[in-house]
């Protein structure tokens, strides 16, 4: 169960990184080649540090690795990170289309002469005959001068 856990807790890391627009531009051009912070913010209409903020996150949840060299900080992207994700949507992709297989086969297959004693709609409206003599839901709602 551990492992399970661990597992979720990376994947809500590595889709709350490319949930914003930013990031995932950061994670293609860092795929392509190794980018500087300050090459980064750059590129980008943002301060410096909303960007160092950015590379913070996408290295948190594993997606660039930062490295120092001399004063820069070298951002490089990670294709395993990426293909990991992409393995965790092909997983959510099984799962959703087996269950909309077995909703498929249930719409396909409906039976079509139910068992009227097992039915609760036909069980419901069997105690509202009035004619049977028994105390119904509309009787014991009437003031007893009314009766």
């Amino acid at each position: 169960m551990v492992v399970r856990q661990e597992s979720a807790e990376r994947a809500d890391r590595i889709f709350h990184a490319l949930a914003d627009a930013t990031r995932r531009e950061i994670v293609a051009l860092t795929l392509a080649g190794e980018y500087s912070v300050s090459d980064l913010a750059r590129r980008f209409p943002m301060s410096f540090a909303a960007v160092q903020k950015h590379v913070a996150v996408l290295e948190q949840a594993g997606l660039v690795t930062k490295e120092r060299r001399g004063r820069e900080q070298r951002v490089r992207g990670s294709a395993d990170s990426l293909r990991e994700a992409h393995r965790l949507l092909d997983q959510l992709a099984d799962v959703w289309r087996g269950r909309i297989d077995r909703i498929g086969t249930i719409l396909a297959d409906p039976d079509p002469d139910p068992d009227p004693v097992s039915d609760p709609i036909a069980d419901a409206g069997a105690h509202l005959d009035p004619r049977d003599g028994k105390e119904h839901c509309h009787d014991r709602d009437r003031r007893p001068e009314e009766s």
